[in-house]
């Protein structure tokens, strides 16, 4: 055998011995996410649009996206809503096809009538929750969302807050997140496996 071609099939080897490593390497944190995906979410209630306390058991029966955000969201907030109700109408279901919940991140300026009238300029059922601050701060956690104030110039405040939608199955289990970036093809296909 010459030495070119064993040079060839060593390379080869080296090839195949890296390409089987990073296989393990990938498997490895699939396996952590998984046991995390089994962490997120859970039963919670909050104040509904109508200021009577909304369980989380009421989503069960079908599938559900959870957002997280605030009424005074210049651009990520009513862009994700609006997204997220042109989704559902593609999925051509009717009502069942999901629930869309927007949760806010800022429950001192959003009571339940502006999460309410907020939920109401999608033209399709987003249902509108909010509650006291340590409601919402117990929920963030349970899904393991982010949000903090941010100071104003001129006065005032904004809200930095996690920008991806949570997934649920028909059980209230969580399932995946639908992230700003993601093309709308990958997010109906997402939808769709949700059942």
């Amino acid at each position: 055998m010459s030495h070119q071609r064993l040079r060839m099939m060593l390379w080869v080897l080296v090839a195949i011995a890296a390409i089987g490593g990073l296989i393990l390497a990938l498997q490895r944190p699939s396996d952590v996410s998984s046991q995390q995906m089994a962490t997120i979410g859970g039963p919670f209630t909050l104040t509904g649009s109508d200021g009577k306390p909304f369980p989380s058991s009421r989503l069960n029966g079908k599938p559900a996206a959870i957002f997280f955000g605030f009424t005074h969201c210049p651009d990520v907030c009513p862009t994700t809503l609006a997204r997220l109700t042109k989704l559902r109408r593609q999925l051509d279901k009717g009502d069942q096809a999901l629930s869309i919940v927007f949760i806010t991140v800022d429950p001192e300026r959003d009571g339940p009538a502006e999460v309410g009238s907020y939920a109401s300029l999608f033209g399709a059922p987003v249902v509108g929750l909010t509650g006291s601050v340590a409601d919402i701060e117990r929920v963030k956690k349970q899904f393991g969302a982010f949000s903090e104030k941010v100071d104003q110039p001129g006065g005032g405040y904004s809200v930095d807050h996690t920008a991806s939608v949570f997934l649920m199955d028909r059980n209230g289990q969580f399932v995946a997140t639908l992230a700003p970036e993601e093309s709308d093809g990958i997010a109906l296909a997402k939808l769709k496996r949700l059942g």
